[in-house]
Parts: C-alpha cells; sequence; structure tokens
C-alpha cells in the first residue's frame, strides 16, 4: 500500500486547513501565541491540500499576531568524518569539505525535516536563522527576533532560537511526531548539569565577506535516547494537551514547562 493509500485507509474524513485550524483551536492553539511545530505529515491522515493546507491550518489557528516557527535543519552540512547513516570514504572527506555549497537561507534545503517544514521555508515573508546546520524558520510578528544572531557555536544553546523562543514564553505543538523529535529538549541538554555531557568540533561551509569557507565551531554531543522517557514523565506532570488533529495525535504544551522539567530531569537521572 502506497503512502497516500495508506493515508485514506487511515482517514475516516478529508481533513482541510479549515478542520485543521478547528481541531488546533480544540488542543488549545490561540490567536498570538509563538509555537514552534515538529511534524510528520503521514501521520495526520489524508488531507486535502497535502503540506500547504497543513502550514495554512497552522497560520489560521495562530492569526495574524501569532508567529509559528519550525526547524530547517540541513545536517548534510557537517563535517563528513563524523557521518554514520551512511559514513562515506575517508578520502572524500577533503574534496566535501572544499567542494560542498555553502549554506544558504534561500536555497539550502533541509534534510529529514519532512514535507510540512520544506513547504513552509518557502512560504512569502518567511525568516531561516543563518545556522548551518541547525537553522529554524519563523513567520508572524516575531519572527525576527527568533531567528536573528543564531549562534555558530553551541547551536542549540543560549545562544540559538529556541532560547529566544523560551524568553518569548512559547509553545510547542508536536503534531503527529513525539517527544524524540522535540527539539527544544536538547535545549534542556545545554542546560542540564551531568557527567557523560561531552562537546565535539563540527564543521559546515558558510559565506564569510561573500567567500565561501569551511568553518569549525563546538557542539554538544547530543543524545536522544532518553527523549521518550522524559516525555512520559512529563505527560504524567499534566502540563501537556493531547488531542486529535486530523486523523493523528498531537501535543501542546509551554516551552518553558517543557525545558525546566527536562533541565531537572537530566541532571538528576543522566550519567
Amino acid at each position: 500500500m502506497t503512502g497516500e493509500a495508506a493515508a485514506i485507509s487511515a482517514s475516516d474524513r478529508p481533513a482541510t486547513a479549515r478542520s485543521l485550524t478547528e481541531d488546533l483551536r480544540a488542543l488549545g492553539v490561540r490567536d498570538g501565541m509563538t509555537m514552534i511545530v515538529h511534524s510528520s505529515m503521514s501521520r495526520l491522515g489524508w488531507v486535502a491540500g497535502g503540506p500547504r493546507a497543513v502550514v495554512d491550518g497552522l497560520l489560521d489557528a495562530l492569526g495574524a499576531a501569532g508567529t509559528l516557527v519550525m526547524p530547517t535543519h540541513s545536517g548534510d552540512l557537517s563535517e563528513p568524518a563524523l557521518w554514520r547513516n551512511p559514513p562515506v570514504p575517508e578520502v572524500w572527506w577533503q574534496t566535501i569539505r572544499e567542494e560542498m555549497p555553502a549554506y544558504d537561507p534561500r536555497l539550502t534545503p533541509t534534510r529529514h525535516m519532512g514535507a510540512v517544514v520544506e513547504c513552509f521555508r518557502h512560504y512569502p515573508a518567511v525568516q531561516r536563522s543563518n545556522h548551518p546546520q541547525l537553522s529554524f524558520a519563523a513567520l508572524g510578528p516575531n519572527a525576527g527576533k527568533i531567528t536573528a544572531n543564531h549562534s555558530l557555536e553551541h547551536p542549540l544553546g543560549e545562544g540559538s532560537p529556541l532560547a529566544r523562543l523560551y524568553d518569548a514564553d512559547g509553545r510547542i505543538l508536536l503534531l503527529g511526531a513525539n517527544h524524540t523529535s522535540n527539539t527544544s529538549l536538547h535545549l534542556a541538554e545545554y542546560r542540564a548539569e551531568y557527567p557523560g555531557k561531552e562537546w565535539s568540533e563540527q564543521g559546515a561551509p558558510v559565506i564569510v565577506d561573500g567567500e565561501r569557507r569551511w568553518v569549525t565551531f563546538e557542539d554538544l554531543e547530543g543524545d536522544d535516547a532518553d527523549f521518550a522517557e522524559i516525555g512520559t514523565a512529563f505527560a504524567a506532570s499534566g502540563a501537556q494537551r493531547r488531542g486529535r488533529v486530523g486523523s493523528g495525535q498531537a501535543l501542546h504544551m509551554g516551552m518553558r514547562d517543557l525545558v525546566d522539567f527536562a533541565t531537572a530531569w537530566m541532571t538528576a537521572r543522566r550519567r
């Protein structure tokens, strides 16, 4: 069964931009919120209009005063010596460092982010942060504040759009996704203190003074192995709402609530 046939089979009704907006309202999404969304298109059932209808439904739910944010990561713009899924021959590494196109927020595609994200980044007036690997895109009144000055070093830490979302008392929506995809938990990793915390040197091609350069920077060795467990514990705290969106499930929560909870959890339990 093809992906579309499976979506039709899993749906008792077609989802539309309007019905998705209604579902999101029922889940507590309101006008004026600043909200980061992680999505899995395949888990929403069949949607008339596909990814564009999902983005339109999200924007309608947030209203003109709201700001929609999505991770637009491009993990292939990275140090080839660290690639594992799959690795490439060592004799290729230098060629990749020298010739991979530099990051361009307008042109660089996302990687493994999904159809909704790739659609969203093309919307008029979307702003995308300047990190070559771990960028975020935003649309709405707070977009500039969220995406500006994204630090090359520690790109999911205090100089990141995630930290700006936390400052703005942002919301998190997992749309057909779960906590294993919840990028906000990486901000908690930066803030938590635990014995096994490790750092590594990354690299990526960027434009500096009009010229392409390969630059290196320090980043945290992230570990999402306990994200599902953290999500289960957080759900038990009662600070998360679950509801149906389309033919799938969605989770809605406050970013500060989750990040503070996860920071304390990691500090107490990680080794």
